[in-house]
């Protein structure tokens, strides 16, 4: 059983910044990718960032790249999504997801895992 919990969504200006970290908890110990998507009202679910187990590597959609990083703290099962010079095309709910492996693309296979979302709202 795996477990995804997301934190730090909120309200933020346009131009701002905002980190999000998802946990992941399970009964076993294994080598996971983990990532993000985000969902805004009224569109399809989009594609953010997947990073490999060690963390040296990430796949980034091209909306985000350039303005988000992306780290991981394997001994705390922690990934860190910082997303900075928001803009109000951000908003979304943003949800963790993982899949077993050290390096999944999740442009093209789904993650196994999901987080319940966290909302950040950009404000113009």
């Amino acid at each position: 059983q795996v477990q995804l919990v997301e934190s730090g969504g909120g309200l933020v200006q346009a131009g701002g910044s905002l980190r999000l970290s998802c946990e992941l908890s399970a009964r076993t110990l294994s080598s996971y990718t983990m990532g993000w998507f985000r969902q805004a009202p009224g569109k399809e679910r989009e594609f953010v960032v997947a990073v490999s187990w060690t963390g040296n590597n990430a796949y980034w959609g091209d909306s985000v790249k350039g303005r988000f990083t992306i780290s991981r703290e394997n001994e705390k099962n922690t990934v860190f999504l910082q997303m900075n010079s928001l803009k109000s095309d951000d908003t979304a709910v943003y949800y963790c997801a993982a899949a077993l492996g050290v390096f999944i693309d999740f442009r093209f296979k789904d993650p196994s895992y999901w987080g319940p979302g966290t909302q950040v709202t950009v404000s113009s």
